[in-house]
């Protein structure tokens, strides 16, 4: 029977990783052959065993080691890691040319449809200015979150925008086209993402609040069993969840 369990590596040994360890474990269609942190992450390179799936929500130190252990053993990716350059996103999608991988900032579903949403005012409301505040538990390391990342890209696809990450001092006048980037933190939130568009005498607000990191936990897992059907390639949430 073991034989016929989707083998997977965990690379994150922090709350997510246990929980997807014990989501993992409860669905009964995985083993996990091992997990991967900080204190053995060098084993990851050449005596991790060869797994059908890797699932990394750990830090971007990790990053190197995750991409050498994919190429050596072709293993499915889901990633969840945030905080990565353009270059090391792009080594990321390099990775599709020898297996199946998804990165995502946030694998809830109700933030897809924040996406969607965001996109759709975005285009509606073009003149209007946009600002994003996001909010985090108070040991959350990396600002802006990948999700705020995420609606920033929604609002502003072609990157052409300026992004101002918090107002201190004279800054003068708001410019038209900037797009506001406020990171807050404190306590246990789990996550919660507010996309404000201001027009003139009226205001859009798009809110998404996650009360647990369980609704991350059962998104990433549907999604590595969608992606462990696909060939190789990189391949975004939206794809995988809705096409």
């Amino acid at each position: 029977m073991t034989n016929e369990l989707t083998k997977v590596v965990l690379i994150g040994g922090g709350r997510m990783g246990k929980l997807i360890d014990e989501a993992l474990v409860a669905d009964g269609g995985f083993v996990v052959l091992g997990t991967y942190d900080i204190d053995n992450i060098d084993e990851l390179d050449e005596s991790a065993p060869e797994a059908d799936l890797a699932i990394d929500f750990s830090n971007k130190a990790a990053l190197s080691h995750v991409l050498a252990y994919v190429r050596r053993t072709g293993a499915a990716l889901v990633s969840g890691t945030t905080g990565f350059s353009d270059e090391e996103q792009e080594s990321l999608r390099a990775l599709g040319e020898v297996a199946p991988v998804i990165w995502s900032g946030n694998y809830s579903l109700g933030v897809a449809a924040l996406r969607h949403a965001t996109e759709l005012v975005a285009a509606a409301c073009a003149d209007w200015d946009a600002e994003i505040i996001e909010t985090h538990h108070n040991q959350k390391a990396d600002a802006p979150s990948g999700t705020a990342e995420m609606l920033r890209k929604a609002i502003d696809a072609d990157g052409d925008r300026p992004v101002v990450n918090g107002r201190v001092g004279m800054v003068g006048a708001r410019t038209k086209r900037e797009i506001g980037m406020h990171a807050v933190r404190g306590g246990t939130v789990a996550g919660t993402h507010e996309v404000h568009f201001f027009g003139p005498d009226e205001e859009i607000c798009l809110t998404h609040r996650a009360t647990s990191r369980q609704i991350f936990v059962n998104g990433a897992v549907a999604a590595a069993k969608r992606l462990l059907s696909r060939e190789r390639g990189f391949y975004t949430f939206d794809q995988l969840m809705f096409d």
